[in-house]
C-alpha cells in the first residue's frame, strides 16, 4: 500500500481511509459480443467494497488470431492484481481464457457457457457445417433500417436502444468472435467459476447448462432486464 507523496499529516483517520480503500475488490467487466460497457450501467454494487472497471473489445489482429493470443492482449487492460473477472456471453469465454494467463480471485459468468458441452446442438451444427463463415456481419446496419420501416416507431425505439449497447460492429471482430464461440475447445469447466444464467436464454438454453444460479424469466440480455437481481447475487457472493 502506498500513500500519496504530497499527502497531509497521516493521522489515524487518514491511515484508516487508505487501509479501507486498499481492501476494495476490483471487478473487471467484459461485455458480450458486439456490446460495449454500457450494458453494465444498471449494475449497482456498494462503492465502499467494490471498485468497478470496464474492459472494451479489441479488434483481432487477423481473422485467424488465436483466442489465447487475444486474451493476452485483453489482459493488458487489467491494472490490479488478483482481480475478479465478470463476463457476459462471449465475454465470459474471454474471461475464462484471461484467467488462464493471469491470477484471478474469481470468474463470474453471466449468460455464458463454462465449456463446449454447454453449447446447444443448434450451434454445434453450425460449427460442424462451418456455416458461421456465411455470417454477413456487414449487413447489420441495413437490417436496422429495414426493421424501422416495417415495424414503425416501436421498432425505431428498440433500435435506438440496440445501438446504444451494441456499438462494436467491426466486421472482422464480429466474424472472428462468432467463430471463437462455436469453435471453443474447452472441455471441462474451470474451478472458481460462479455462473449466473437465465432460464429463458434462447442463445444458451438452460437445459444445456450445469451448476449455475438460475434467474427466473432471465433472457440472454438479462444483464439489462434483471440487473437488480444480478447485482444482489454479486454483492452476496463476493462480500
Amino acid at each position: 500500500m502506498k500513500f500519496p507523496k504530497h499527502s497531509p499529516t497521516l493521522n489515524h483517520r487518514t491511515i484508516e481511509h487508505y487501509v479501507l480503500n486498499s481492501k476494495k475488490k476490483h471487478l473487471y467487466f467484459i461485455p458480450g459480443t458486439a456490446a460495449n460497457s454500457n450494458i453494465f450501467e444498471r449494475i449497482e454494487l456498494p462503492s465502499d467494497t467494490f471498485e468497478l472497471h470496464f474492459i472494451e473489445w479489441l479488434i483481432p489482429t487477423s481473422k485467424n488470431e488465436k483466442i489465447e493470443d487475444y486474451a493476452l492482449r485483453m489482459c493488458s487492460q487489467v491494472q490490479h492484481k488478483n482481480p475478479i473477472l465478470i463476463g457476459v456471453s462471449f465475454g465470459g469465454i474471454v474471461a475464462q481464457e484471461m484467467s488462464k494467463i493471469m491470477a484471478c480471485e474469481q470468474i463470474i459468468l453471466i449468460s455464458s457457457i463454462k465449456n463446449r458441452n454447454e453449447l446447444p446442438k443448434s450451434l454445434a451444427l453450425i460449427k460442424k457445417t462451418k456455416a458461421y463463415k456465411l455470417f454477413p456481419s456487414y449487413i447489420i446496419p441495413t437490417l436496422e433500417i429495414i426493421a424501422a420501416k416495417l415495424f414503425g416507431e416501436k421498432a425505431k425505439k428498440r433500435i435506438h436502444i440496440y445501438k446504444n449497447y451494441l456499438s462494436f460492429r467491426n466486421p472482422l471482430y464480429l466474424n472472428w468472435a462468432i467463430k471463437q464461440v462455436l469453435c471453443w475447445k474447452q472441455n471441462n469447466s474451470l474451478p472458481n467459476c460462479l455462473h449466473i444464467h437465465g432460464d429463458q436464454d434462447p442463445i444458451f438454453p438452460m437445459k444445456y447448462i450445469q451448476n449455475c444460479i438460475a434467474i427466473k424469466n432471465g433472457s440472454h440480455i438479462m444483464i439489462l432486464t434483471k440487473a437488480k437481481e444480478i447485482s444482489k447475487i454479486l454483492n452476496n457472493k463476493l462480500q
